[in-house]
């Protein structure tokens, strides 16, 4: 599977699955836009990849920030000249029981991954629909884009939403050769993941390693976490199949968490 002339606008870039996905790219060809709401940290992560031989720029991004998602993507265009691949990856987690939460935070939850989601889309299908090559749109969506957990209303309800954004994007831009698919990871040893743990077992009234154990991993076929190379392999495929034989669809990363 290689990338080799495509350029790829990735959110979250920074850290976590966003970087991962970003380093596998380039491994298979591709420039690549690191997108972050850190700027620094986004020039630091392009910065590695520049020093390893790749080729890549930051540029700072909040997603829920119309003008900004506009210009970061402006900016990508003029250092490389196109867009053809999208990773909507940035994310938070807030955990609360749905009595407890507040309606600041069930908002910024909703802006951050879907209005986020919406925007980036929007701009990057501009550019493809504009460019005639078309390209490929991933979302990185959850297992709980499939099923729900508690204290995670607002997550779940976003993550499912998703499905509904890349389905409609999918029939859309089909006529332009654009591809559009979820990517549905488990849980992965992620820094937000690792902010998880003392949260929930606070909430719980459990331990630390009961959380991973009982509850997050506890329907896995091994008891392994994903990884973040297993989700970038899956980010791959997505961004390098060849035609629309493989849109609108949604594939679950998991460990047999969730099968379908």
């Amino acid at each position: 599977m290689t990338l080799t002339g495509k350029v790829a606008f990735v959110t979250g870039a920074a850290s976590g699955l966003g970087k991962e996905i970003a380093m596998e790219y380039v491994r298979a060809g591709a420039r690549v836009a690191i997108a972050d709401i850190n700027q620094a940290a986004a020039d630091a992560t392009a910065a590695e990849i520049v020093k390893s031989g790749g080729k890549a720029i930051g540029v700072a991004a909040d997603v829920t920030d119309e003008a900004q998602v506009e210009d970061a993507v402006a900016k990508t265009i003029k250092a490389f000249g196109n867009i053809d691949i999208l990773v909507s990856n940035a994310g938070i987690q807030i955990v609360h029981p749905v009595q407890e939460f507040t309606f600041a935070d069930w908002k910024k939850m909703l802006a951050i991954h879907l209005d986020g989601a919406f925007l980036t889309t929007r701009a990057c299908m501009r550019q493809m629909i504009a460019s005639g090559k078309g390209g490929s749109i991933i979302y990185m969506g959850s297992v709980h884009s499939k099923l729900a957990s508690v204290l995670k209303a607002p997550y779940v309800t976003a993550k499912h939403g998703l499905l509904g954004l890349c389905k409609t994007v999918a029939k859309e831009g089909a006529a332009h050769n654009i591809r559009a698919n979820v990517i549905c990871p488990g849980f992965v040893r992620t820094p937000l993941v690792d902010k998880q743990i003392p949260e929930q077992a606070k909430t719980l009234g459990i331990t630390e390693a009961e959380v991973v154990k009982n509850v997050m991993l506890k329907d896995t076929v091994d008891g392994e976490f994903t990884t973040t190379a297993d989700v970038a392999q899956v980010a791959l495929m997505f961004a390098a199949f060849p035609t629309n034989a493989l849109t609108g669809q949604s594939l679950v990363v998991s460990h047999g968490w969730f099968m379908e």
